[in-house]
């Protein structure tokens, strides 16, 4: 006797919380260390000294972005049929390859990073202190490159020591952020740290999915030959293109939105930017690791045959309990939002209330894309997703100068609500049109 589908979709939307909360863990740790160096910064450097740093920072972040390549988006699909046939062999032949490929991808993006910081630096407004520390900071990008292990984890459940690696950074930061106004040491000094950060970040990963590898595969040998790794995964380079363009589109306005704000603004208008964006994070974040933590589940739903219905539900409920449980704190920030922001960076922050209201308005629009953009990935139709965040972020992007020329800092915030309801109406569209039909498609495209 089959299932009753409700209880099916019931369990699958449990698993999904389960995971997210593991996640959770070690985001609201994260939060807390990292409201702690956030509110040390601003107050010892001020909006402008701030707003260089959130630009330095988010330059490196943002080309990182748009020039790696991550893979875990594959290690999880084709990963998870490699463990499921018990061949151990193709799932160490897959993680090199990722490995390979994601490693050419970050030198890269440092060599990227590095070339370019000289010349685009002035024009977000860095100090000479920033601009001579722009070489050493590309290494920066180094924590973003780390889907590798990041993505083995995942596949094998591993959400506790996923949320246990969210703390790395933020408690380097602290303490280096601690140690800078202790010894009135300056914006160079924060800089150090965030770097410093950013490289434990990376090893801190790479420690864990290596650990996890070699306790988890048999004869793990993980330095070696990638031939076959292609070919036994059918659709590999395509599933692989689709997924980090989807990765890059998504999180490219998020990124860019800074250096747009510091280009056009000034770097005092990126930090007042920064604050609102550190107040509402509790919002966007959930969504985000909701994402991470349901694909796994919709792509085990989906090769098992699991029914386009099912799949909805499953997504729909996690949308309705993301945005009920994002509607209180939409209304704290709503009626507290100058307070927010003078406790988080001083009296000289208080401008930030008014975008802090902006951005969570549009971080609540927003938060049926993340688990709808990962229905279409376990769907192995990520280029759908990948048409809708191009038309979105890429689409909408020239409106963001244009906004901010003529109604200024609100500017940045209502193009985000444009850009958050745009997105979850768009995707979740596409979401309904691809289980219309009695079982889910699941051809990579």
């Amino acid at each position: 006797m089959s299932p009753d589908p409700d209880t099916a979709t019931r369990g699958l939307v449990s698993r999904i919380y389960a995971n997210l909360a593991r996640l959770l863990g070690g985001k609201a740790a994260s939060a807390v260390l990292g409201l702690g160096y956030m509110v040390i910064a601003t107050h010892a450097l001020g909006p402008v000294d701030y707003g260089v740093l959130v630009l330095v920072h988010g330059f490196a972040m943002t080309v990182g972005g748009i020039v790696e390549f991550p893979g875990w988006h594959a290690i999880v699909r084709y990963g998870a049929q490699a463990l499921a046939e018990d061949d151990h062999p193709r799932m160490i032949r897959l993680l090199r390859f990722a490995g390979l490929v994601e490693g050419a991808g970050g030198i890269a993006s440092i060599l990227a990073a590095a070339i370019l910081a000289p010349l685009i630096g002035p024009a977000l407004g860095w100090s000479p202190t920033a601009i001579a520390f722009a070489l050493p900071y590309s290494f920066a990008v180094l924590a973003s490159i780390r889907a590798t292990p990041a993505g083995y984890l995942q596949l094998l459940g591993r959400f506790d020591l996923l949320g246990l690696h969210n703390m790395v950074a933020p408690a380097v930061r602290l303490v280096g952020a601690g140690i800078a106004v202790y010894f009135h040491l300056g914006l160079k000094a924060f800089l150090v740290a965030w770097l410093i950060a950013a490289l434990c970040e990376w090893v801190a990963m790479w420690v864990l999915g290596i650990i996890a590898m070699r306790r988890t595969l048999r004869d793990p040998v993980l330095l070696g030959s990638v031939r076959g790794a292609v070919a036994e995964n059918p659709g590999l380079w395509r599933f692989m293109l689709a997924a980090n363009a989807d990765v890059t589109l998504t999180e490219l306005a998020a990124r860019i939105a800074p250096l747009f704000v510091g280009w056009i603004l000034g770097p005092a208008a990126a930090g007042l930017y920064a604050v609102a964006q550190r107040a509402t994070v509790v919002i966007q974040q959930p969504a985000q690791i909701m994402g991470q933590a349901a694909y796994a589940e919709l792509a085990r739903l989906v090769a098992g045959g699991g029914s386009g219905a099912e799949l909805r539900t499953a997504l729909l409920r996690c949308g309705a309990v993301a945005i009920a449980v994002a509607m209180p704190v939409l209304l704290i920030l709503a009626f507290f939002g100058r307070a927010v922001a003078i406790a988080l960076g001083g009296q000289a922050f208080a401008g930030a209330a008014d975008l802090i209201l902006l951005l969570a308005i549009a971080r609540t629009a927003w938060l049926m894309a993340p688990p709808a953009s990962s229905a279409l990935t376990a769907l192995g139709r990520p280029t759908l997703s990948v048409a809708a965040n191009m038309a979105i972020n890429l689409g909408l992007l020239p409106l963001l100068p244009l906004m901010m020329l003529s109604f200024g800092l609100a500017g940045a915030g209502w193009h985000a609500i444009i850009q958050g309801v745009g997105a979850s109406a768009l995707l979740l569209a596409m979401v309904i049109r691809q289980t219309r039909g009695p079982a889910p498609h699941a051809a990579v495209s």
